[in-house]
């Protein structure tokens, strides 16, 4: 029986008669993470062609060629470009982003921190494995200070961005973070940003185990996601340790949520008010 289930899932949500076996390393976080999204939708029983599903370029940007749904495979950093374009002329769909953390806050950073502002109603789901996986091993906006990378033979000078606190203050009005590891809340964490209306974005904690575990020495991917286990805890634990405490350890969870209003809905306000004006100076 759950061997039909889980048939019957590939069938629905995969383009599983050409597009497999996956680009992506034996191991990867990918897999994982992909699972955890068909999941959130099974879960609200949306129809496929309800769902719009758009990347830029990396590991992560092979999402949408596994998944049966409307998809955009577009270019590097450009995906929530694309993504508030088709919002804006589709808000009847709902859209989803798939980026790695290179992808969304380098090249992409600019459309990031404007899409939060905005408070359009996406959902970006940001894959942080603190590397550019793809391209060779290049060190990313996450890559933590002294970690090693092929640009970066000596480790990393520059501060890695916060994702969750760049997006909160930055104005996204849902905010998550959970890990690979955590299978059970990242399709739950999903799931509660696709209904909610204004700019969501979940940061998922993978990890990249042919390249930052390679040259970092973190071990196999079995191990990196024992230190996901370990090292990416609830919030409510987060919040009674010690400054100290805190050191190397991220909360996870639902991290902030607000009620604001959402760009499409209140852009369709003005274009009624601008219908109506015409109109009524047309009739004067």
């Amino acid at each position: 029986m759950e061997r039909q289930i889980i048939a019957d899932v590939e069938r629905q949500y995969l383009r599983w008669k050409k597009k497999f076996p996956t680009v992506w390393c034996a191991g990867c976080a990918l897999g994982i993470i992909m699972g955890g999204i068909i999941r959130a939708i099974d879960s609200l029983r949306l129809d496929n062609d309800q769902i719009a599903l758009i990347s830029g370029i990396g590991c992560t940007g092979r999402m949408p060629v596994y998944l049966d749904f409307n998809t955009l495979h577009t270019t590097h950093g450009r995906a929530l470009a694309f993504a508030t374009g088709l919002k804006m002329a589709r808000p009847d769909l709902h859209v989803l982003t798939v980026m790695g953390d290179g992808d969304a806050l380098a090249i992409g950073g600019n459309h990031f921190i404007h899409a939060c502002r905005r408070n359009i109603d996406l959902t970006a789901i940001i894959v942080n494995n603190q590397i550019y996986g793809m391209t060779g091993g290049q060190y990313s906006p996450t890559t933590p200070q002294g970690a090693r990378a092929t640009t970066a033979p000596y480790g990393n000078l520059d501060q890695p961005f916060n994702i969750t606190d760049l997006a909160i203050h930055a104005g996204a009005s849902f905010v998550g973070r959970t890990s690979a590891y955590h299978t059970t809340e990242l399709p739950k964490l999903v799931a509660e940003a696709i209904g909610h209306q204004g700019f969501s974005v979940i940061e998922v904690v993978a990890h990249c185990h042919t390249n930052y575990g390679k040259l970092n020495q973190r071990g196999s991917a079995v191990d990196m996601l024992q230190w996901q286990k370990e090292n990416v805890i609830p919030l409510a634990r987060y919040e009674k340790l010690e400054p100290k405490e805190r050191e190397g350890k991220l909360p996870r969870g639902l991290l902030f949520r607000k009620e604001a209003r959402e760009y499409v809905s209140a852009y369709q306000e003005i274009i009624e008010q601008a219908m109506a004006d015409a109109a009524e100076e047309g009739e004067a």
